[in-house]
């Protein structure tokens, strides 16, 4: 090629780079960034707890937002709306046998959603036994919720960490029909049951927010971009009398970013090959709900890849223009993405702060354990000491302590970073699946 023609085609390239920006500033900008994050961080949402209007009003405001990009509904759902209810089993009773032992409310602890419970065959349940010397938590805590009916039979030895199991196990959880039953005892190797609990049933409702842009040629392939909308709601008074938790960085700032990235990709006009799902997860705060409902209703081997986005507001450790991944080294989806930001200002990195465990303490967890490459964008300084975060879970966590600009670029950032993925030129490998 000669010299002029090759100036000629790297002028090309550079003008059809200047319009992409050009085209991607029009959308994605400081002033639309300050819009959506005034409203979500509003003293008028109360702190967007969960369970209360606050959250209600969020959750009507971004599905509003998500209709203006004309997105579709996930699935057969009739709305933005993906509802559900979190079940709270209060016992009773509990009466019965195992052996010659006596069960009562100071031996079994049941994990369930089931008004009633009746166990009277060790051939309906799978057995689990946890004796003196086992890892107590690393045993008997991932064994509540699972997709089993299990009887799990805990040597007295720990009979402290039983009653600190009771309240994990009191928590709130989703409708199931398999049940988790503990049981503090000493006979390993009972030669029947017989068990009955009696359970007060409350049941309280929550929804995600969920749109959908189908893809062209891989409509079952996913790209998911998410974050959570909920926050802490309201609380006593700190010194300076505000009692709401506005939550602007935590994390209206990533729900502002997925807002602005289905806009943003809906403008496009149907580029992407594989079908994005966008989606605002409630009850993030409290237990990580949202997304381990969702999480419940895909299949995993057919998400590709998973974006999501948690505080992003403020400057990270490397100054603007930079963010982490979390579990960058559990596949190749951080080179991929930089790959695509090769000559540009932004640059991704991979989690500073390993000691936090950050990739599986955000809703990006329970999509992950099952195999999926998600993984969590951040800029949030969490160092043990000082946390570096001042405003991070308190009342001063508002709007003015964000900046916009650099918000503006990381949504900027992921948004043609993950072009590629969007596309079908690139897969990210797989992280390996939590057994």
């Amino acid at each position: 090629m000669s010299l002029s023609k090759l100036l000629f085609s790297s002028a090309l390239l550079l003008c059809g780079f200047c319009a992409a920006a050009q085209n991607i500033d029009k959308i994605i900008n400081a002033a639309e960034v300050e819009r959506i994050e005034k409203i979500l961080s509003a003293d008028d949402m109360q702190g967007r707890k969960t369970f209360t209007p606050g959250i209600d009003k969020a959750a009507d405001f971004i599905a509003a937002e998500f209709a203006k990009s004309k997105l579709q509904f996930l699935g057969s759902s009739k709305n933005y709306f993906q509802e559900f209810a979190m079940i709270k089993a209060k016992p009773l009773t509990i009466t019965g046998m195992i052996g010659t032992d006596s069960l009562n409310t100071s031996n079994v602890i049941a994990s369930t959603t089931n008004a009633e419970l009746t166990i009277t065959a060790l051939k309906d349940y799978e057995v689990v036994t946890v004796k003196a010397g086992d890892n107590f938590n690393k045993t008997v805590f991932p064994l509540l919720g699972v997709d089993k009916n299990l009887l799990v039979l805990i040597d007295t030895a720990y009979s402290k960490a039983f009653i600190r199991l009771q309240r994990f196990a009191a928590s709130a959880k989703f409708s199931s029909a398999f049940s988790q039953v503990f049981i503090l005892t000493s006979n390993f190797n009972p030669s029947a049951i017989s068990l009955h609990i009696k359970n007060e049933i409350s049941a309280q409702p929550l929804k995600n927010v969920v749109a959908v842009l189908p893809g062209k040629s891989k409509k079952e392939e996913y790209v998911v971009y998410s974050c959570h909308y909920d926050h802490l709601g309201m609380g006593k008074p700190n010194a300076t009398g505000d009692s709401i938790y506005n939550g602007a960085n935590d994390d209206a700032a990533g729900t502002t970013a997925v807002m602005m990235l289905a806009k943003y990709f809906s403008a496009l006009k149907e580029k992407n090959e594989r079908t994005i799902i966008f989606v605002a997860f409630t009850a993030e705060e409290i237990g990580g709900f949202g997304s381990r409902y969702f999480s419940k209703q895909l299949n995993a081997d057919k998400v590709v890849a998973m974006f999501n986005i948690e505080m992003i507001g403020t400057e990270s450790k490397w100054g603007t223009n930079s963010a982490y991944i979390t579990g960058y080294e559990k596949s190749d989806m951080g080179k991929i993405l930089q790959a695509n930001l090769a000559g540009s200002k932004f640059h991704f990195e991979p989690d500073p702060y390993p000691k936090q465990n950050l990739f599986y303490r955000s809703d990006n967890a329970t999509l992950a354990e099952l195999g999926v490459p998600a993984h969590t964008i951040s800029t949030s300084k969490m160092e043990e000491v000082p946390n570096n975060e001042p405003n991070y879970h308190k009342q001063s966590d508002e709007i003015g302590t964000l900046d916009m600009n650099n918000m503006a670029e990381i949504i900027k950032a992921i948004a043609i970073s993950s072009k590629t993925i969007l596309s079908d030129k690139d897969t990210p490998s797989r992280v390996e699946k939590v057994k």
